[in-house]
């Protein structure tokens, strides 16, 4: 394994919120650093500290650039050291204990499930999305919700999929429906295909069995050729989230739902809107934590498809919503 460096700075929990919008200059570097914050005082705002990962020595530039989103840190010594041999982010969640969403519960070690709860085992390592996290508890919730209040789903796509566990978890809920699963990682393609062979998903093109590819954004020929979807799940970041807006519409049925995570509460306002200019409209916002996950649902805006209001003493079926 090739070696790791870890350079760490206290931080405000305001300055934490800040790095997971926008990693500055950082974000050109080839391979980019992983950033980490955590709370190094419980329930203090200004007691927070950041943990920034290298796989390889930092130099002067870099660190300068780290110091850069710390500002509260500049009298602090920042120096990197070298790791032991071993995978940090694995160490970093092994050990979690396991969580329920709905009637979802989700391990990073094998084990047995509940009674009348779906299990998944997601093993702490090389891609996120091990469950653990506000936003991915919360889509959780949301496609649990949705099964419960009746939605039938037939071809699903799970943008951004990290270790496919959304995906498995929307195929559970409707085991025949088309699923497809992305990320521009192509690390997160390869470790959703062992958690699919792990835990029962069957991978494939046909119903029921679950698609995988590479793609930045909607932008994949398995992408453009299942559209449009009834459901779309996009546990992201709230800029990609927004640019993708008008995408994301361009591959989504009328009535389809639409889970968007990944958003700070602070930024939920702004993407809200956007997506509403594409014709969507939020159906239910929940907050965990620092966190916002919506569901909202889409209509056309044009074309034979397009969602119209029901015509006064009009006895035929009306269309998605009220609008």
């Amino acid at each position: 394994m090739a070696d790791s460096w870890k350079l760490t700075l206290p931080c405000t929990r305001a300055e934490a919120e800040a790095i997971e919008v926008d990693m500055g200059a950082l974000a050109l570097l080839e391979p980019p650093p992983v950033l980490m914050t955590s709370e190094a005082v419980a329930d203090d705002p200004l007691a927070w500290r950041l943990d920034a990962y290298f796989d390889r020595k930092p130099d002067k530039a870099t660190v300068a650039a780290i110091r850069a989103l710390v500002p509260s840190a500049a009298g602090s010594t920042a120096k990197a050291e070298l790791l032991a041999e071993a995978d940090w982010v694995t160490l970093s969640q092994a050990g979690l204990e396991p969580l329920v969403a709905g009637r979802f519960h989700v391990a990073t070690e094998p084990g047995e499930a509940p009674a009348g709860k779906r299990g998944f085992v997601i093993p702490a390592g090389r891609a996120f999305g091990t469950g653990h996290h506000e936003t991915t508890t919360g889509c959780l919730i949301a496609l649990d919700a949705m099964k419960r209040a009746g939605v039938r789903v037939d071809n699903m796509i799970d943008l951004g999929t990290g270790t496919g566990l959304l995906a498995f978890a929307a195929l559970h809920l409707w085991p025949r429906a088309y699923a497809t699963a992305t990320d521009i990682d192509p690390v997160s393609v390869d470790v959703t295909a062992e958690n699919a062979m792990a835990n029962g998903i069957m991978l494939g093109q046909q119903p029921g069995r679950l698609a995988l590819d590479i793609a930045d954004g909607t932008d994949a020929e398995t992408v453009q050729r299942r559209a449009p979807y009834d459901l779309i799940v996009a546990n992201i970041l709230a800029g990609p989230l927004i640019a993708l807006a008008p995408d994301i519409a361009a591959i989504t049925a009328s009535g389809a739902r639409l889970v968007l995570a990944g958003l700070l509460a602070t930024q939920a306002e702004a993407v809200m809107r956007t997506y509403r200019r594409q014709g969507f409209r939020v159906t239910t916002r929940r907050d965990l934590g620092d966190w916002t996950i919506l569901t909202l649902r889409y209509r056309a805006r044009f074309g034979a498809a397009r969602t119209t209001r029901q015509r006064r003493g009009s006895t035929e079926t009306p269309g998605f919503g009220s609008w």
